[in-house]
């Protein structure tokens, strides 16, 4: 009786880390925006992102005394960190420049679409009438979304190619994650990939005179909105299993729009929240179904 009352307790622990991860990684688009009002560039809120995140993870690394990768490992972090943290970091603050806070967290849960296809195309991985029906709810819900924009969201070619870019990119953290997350240390791989992904950016990045009120920001997005957030799905992940997990965390882009809804008056139209309401539920399909697990988060 007592081995229940731990186990249960354990998964209340670990849905809490969850919730708040999804709560800080809803944040994310709001911080940026924030940051983008002060006079930075897109590109630059995702470089400071990178660099300031990716020392609070070699820090962490470093006390852990965390194992890094070598060799081939060390080379595909490496990759991971160009197109898993440079290209997706930098499109998805394009995309809330271009359409919206709430707009780019909605797009960005396209990613287990994108994860279901790369495993049938490329690890030849079977996709059952779940996934099929998943895959068929992200495109019809990225074409209502498409056709109805709403008060404060721009619904653009530019809004909707940078935010299915994050998608895509987003999807790479399990293509990566199912090799190396049980290899190493996750803060460990982090600590590489996130430096390298601010080198990738950096040739791009025109930077700004920054005031006290973009360096808060900045912070906030590199400790909460990234090494706290990261941190704290992990700490769930070791209580939960990892489709509760996967649903408890698909809470972002409610959090998101809600807060981009209060704070900057972004509102959906009717088409575009029933078209957020089908990829967040394609997502949660994915979620539960055998074969195709959500990324993780942010």
């Amino acid at each position: 009786m007592r081995l229940g009352k731990l186990s249960f307790k354990n998964a209340q622990n670990g849905a809490g880390w969850v919730l708040l991860a999804a709560f800080l990684w809803g944040l994310l688009g709001i911080f940026g925006k924030f940051a983008q009002a002060q006079g930075l560039g897109p590109l630059e809120v995702a470089f400071w992102r990178a660099l300031l995140g990716g020392g609070c993870f070699a820090l962490s690394a470093g006390l852990r005394r965390s194992r890094l990768p070598r060799g081939r490992d060390l080379l595909l972090t490496v990759l991971f960190g160009l197109a898993g943290v440079s290209i997706f970091y930098g499109s998805y603050q394009l995309a809330v420049r271009a359409g919206g806070a709430s707009l780019a967290s909605v797009l960005l849960y396209t990613a287990p679409a994108f994860v279901a296809l790369s495993g049938w195309l490329f690890w030849k991985e079977r996709l059952g009438p779940r996934e099929l029906g998943a895959v068929a709810l992200t495109l019809g819900g990225v074409a209502l979304i498409s056709l109805g924009g709403g008060s404060g969201v721009q619904v653009s070619a530019l809004s909707l190619g940078w935010g299915l870019t994050a998608g895509l990119t987003y999807s790479l953290y399990y293509l990566y994650g199912r090799v190396f997350f049980e290899r190493y240390d996750p803060q460990a791989l982090y600590a590489v990939a996130l430096p390298v992904g601010a080198l990738g950016l950096l040739p791009f990045v025109p930077f700004a005179a920054k005031t006290s009120a973009a360096w808060l920001n900045l912070g906030c997005i590199a400790l909460l909105c990234t090494f706290a957030a990261y941190t704290a799905y992990s700490l769930g992940l070791r209580r939960l299993n990892p489709t509760r997990a996967s649903v408890i965390a698909s809470l972002e882009p409610v959090v998101a729009s809600v807060l981009a809804a209060l704070l900057f008056a972004e509102r959906l139209s009717p088409p575009a929240l029933l078209g957020a309401a089908l990829v967040i539920g394609a997502a949660l399909l994915f979620s539960t179904a055998s074969k195709v697990e959500h990324p993780a988060a942010g």
